[in-house]
């Protein structure tokens, strides 16, 4: 941790004041712009200081300053969040929490594309399906916040495609990216302008790797359109869609001594069970997802949001036990109404209400795994989830310094299953859960034009998804309860007046009841159950500065500092299994401490420098505690230089290294894995190199 706390304290001792001039002196057309002083939060944009969550901001800029075919690295930037990559392709998301859900997907958090759910009716987000260069910026709202966005425990991702952002150009980019083990990443994206009303982005994305361990090749070919049709100068049109192709081999989790002996396998045969080789495991993944949405003033006061969306997935999983095909449909509607208005010239106000509403049906099949070809039948079954809630906000703000809000959403949840084969039934069976009100009271205060302060209580609840209900062991488990809990949190936020500075501190305290917990069998099929109590309490920092503003009459045009702190004190309360008592147990999955710290340097003939160090603290692998990952210390770098060519076209070309130091760590551990199979190495060091032209 040396490198990442000299970091900070080079930030504490560079930060004295810079002469006014310089910072009217920036570099023009700079790589990296400075933070901006208002987000796009609760239905629309606030002062940064303004807001009474705790937020994380991924911008266009962050996104380019990383390798670019993973969101991983960007997204771990945000104290409080947690994203692995157990093989390439196979990732995991958590936010303020343990990955104890999610062997892989995305679960407990709500993911929106613009107003669109990209999170499915069962509360599952293909996440991995999202090619990067296709973002333009991502909103990370923590800790639970069901007032507006439904059903989750975790938190809310807001991400806007490229496309839809600002006042739209005409611009077309190509970039191309090759490294090592097989990488190839080829990105074509562009945002045509047909007329003053009508504007419509696109993009294609391709990459492939042949991955660093046996069994870990992968592809993913994306396409998406965001238009955006103004028809006037109050009311606008947008669509967003999107498809995805995408494979990954998985090689499977290895035990301490496979993973000693050779970090490279893939998950050797055992017992009756054969090796992930031999059955050819792997995920098929295509998803086809379309959504439009309507936004119309009504009058200077009103405004409607309307959105209709569909997806269909069609997903293959040959695993070592059986071959999985699961086909999925979900469609739904989401429609709010806001009113602005003022009391007094010093107190203005806005009322929100609305309702979103989803529905998914899926068909989960399996059958032998003869080699990775499709065998005879084992055990079939139809599900249908049936989600939807209604949401109500109110926030005012007093003189521009105190801001308070209330929100509440009563939420409906419920699915109905009826066995295909060996035994099919004529008549679906319900499980009803009682609606659930999720509350949020929080309120931020201005004590200096550059300082305010923060607190918010508000209740998670996060019912099983459709793949914990019935999971790869073939069961339909009626028993799985959702997952609540009431989080208490308070916070401070510092931003100098030129956004030179910033500083975010957050204390919360989650309390959650029957955390669901991800078990596997003897051949390797999960099955999920309810953990009793867990305690959340930790304590995240960001802090970011400009050592040297962006001035080009320096050798270092300019020199910027971040890092952000997250400490989690996660335990177990009253959770017994088969007879163990896990209470006081630190979660499963949750490092106690990540620091990671960036340097950006700018200099001269657009040249830029961008460092970036991950310290992650040793990883409870079971819930007895009884094995753990190793802390690691992982670096990457990313070398730029930017050039315009004929005229208006701008060529860079950019080179990075990923994991400098070569450690040997997992990325992404199978935790409470039968066998102590918990490891899945990562890469280890490993080089990259590309070029864009933008037009």
């Amino acid at each position: 941790m040396k490198f990442s706390f000299f970091a900070l304290l080079l930030i504490s001792l560079c930060t004295s004041p810079i002469k006014e001039s310089h910072a009217q002196e920036k570099t023009p057309d700079t790589l990296f712009q400075l933070p901006t002083a208002s987000v796009r939060a609760y239905l629309r944009t606030q002062p940064y200081l303004q807001l009474t969550s705790s937020v994380g901001l991924i911008d266009k800029e962050l996104l380019n300053l990383q390798q670019g075919n993973t969101l991983l690295p960007a997204l771990n930037t945000i104290p409080g969040v947690r994203m692995e990559e157990r093989s390439p392709g196979s990732y995991r998301l958590s936010i303020r929490g343990s990955l104890l859900r999610s062997p892989f997907g995305v679960r407990n958090v709500k993911i929106y594309l613009d107003e669109i759910p990209l999170t499915d009716a069962s509360g599952n987000t293909y996440l991995n399906s999202i090619d990067p260069s296709t973002l333009h910026h991502i909103t990370v709202l923590k800790g639970p916040d069901g007032s507006l966005f439904g059903a989750n425990s975790g938190g809310v991702i807001l991400m806007t495609p490229n496309g839809l952002q600002g006042a739209p150009t005409t611009t077309w980019n190509i970039k191309e990216s090759a490294g090592s083990y097989g990488l190839f990443h080829h990105q074509l994206s562009g945002n045509y302008v047909i007329n003053e009303k009508y504007n419509v982005g696109l993009d294609y994305a391709y990459q492939r790797s042949d991955g660093y361990r046996d069994n870990t090749a992968s592809h993913r070919h994306f396409i998406q359109t965001a238009q955006r049709f103004k028809y006037n100068a109050k009311n606008e049109l947008r669509f967003i869609g999107l498809y995805s192709s995408m494979a990954y081999e998985t090689p499977g989790g290895l035990t301490e001594a496979q993973y000693a002996e050779n970090p490279k396998q893939a998950r050797p045969s055992a017992g009756p069970n054969p090796g992930a080789v031999e059955q050819q495991a792997a995920i098929y993944n295509n998803t086809l997802l379309g959504g439009l949405v309507h936004d119309a003033s009504l009058t200077p006061h009103l405004k409607h949001v309307f959105s209709i969306f569909g997806s269909y997935t069609d997903f293959r999983n040959p695993f070592i036990t059986n071959f999985e095909k699961r086909y999925e449909h979900n469609y739904g509607i989401r429609s709010y109404f806001s009113y602005t208005g003022q009391f007094y010239p010093d107190f203005a106000w806005q009322a929100d209400a609305g309702v979103e509403w989803q529905q998914g049906k899926a068909d989960i099949l399996n059958f032998d795994n003869n080699g990775g070809v499709q065998g005879q039948e084992q055990a079939g079954d139809a599900l249908k989830n049936d989600q939807h809630f209604y949401f109500i906000r109110f926030s005012g703000d007093l003189a521009k310094r105190l801001n308070v809000e209330a929100a509440l959403s009563l939420n409906y949840y419920k699915y109905a299953y009826k066995g295909l084969f060996p035994e099919a039934t004529n008549q679906f069976q319900r499980v009803d859960f009682e609606p659930t009100w999720m509350p949020r009271v929080a309120a931020s205060y201005l004590v200096t034009p550059t300082v305010s302060w923060r607190a918010s209580v508000g209740r998670g609840f996060s019912p099983p998804t459709a793949a914990e209900v019935r999971s790869s062991d073939k069961i339909i488990n009626t028993a799985l309860q959702p997952e609540t809990g009431w989080n208490k949190e308070t916070g401070i936020r510092w931003q100098s007046g030129s956004n030179r500075f910033q500083l975010d501190i957050s204390a919360f305290s989650y309390r959650m009841q029957d955390a669901i917990v991800r078990l596997s069998n003897e051949n390797g099929e999960e099955f999920f159950t309810n953990a009793g109590g867990v305690k959340q309490r930790g304590l995240e920092a960001a802090v970011s500065a400009w050592i040297l503003q962006p001035n080009a009459h320096r050798f270092v045009n300019g020199l910027r500092l971040s890092s952000n702190i997250t400490w989690s004190h996660f335990r177990f309360d009253d959770y017994q299994d088969n007879g163990n008592n896990y209470t006081g147990n630190k979660l499963t999955g949750v490092p106690g401490e990540v620091v990671v710290t960036g340097i950006h340097v700018l200099f001269p003939e657009k040249i830029s420098f961008y460092l970036q160090h991950n310290y992650t603290s040793s990883i409870p692998l079971n819930d007895g505690n009884t094995a753990y990952a190793k802390r690691y210390h992982l670096i990457q770098s990313k070398l730029s230089w930017e050039k315009r060519v004929f005229g208006k076209a701008t060529l860079q070309l950019f080179g990075g290294i990923d994991n400098l130091l070569n450690e040997a760590y997992s990325l992404g551990n199978d935790i409470n894995a039968f066998g102590g199979r918990y490891y899945n190495a990562a890469f280890p060091r490993n080089y990259y190199t590309g070029l864009s032209v933008q037009l």
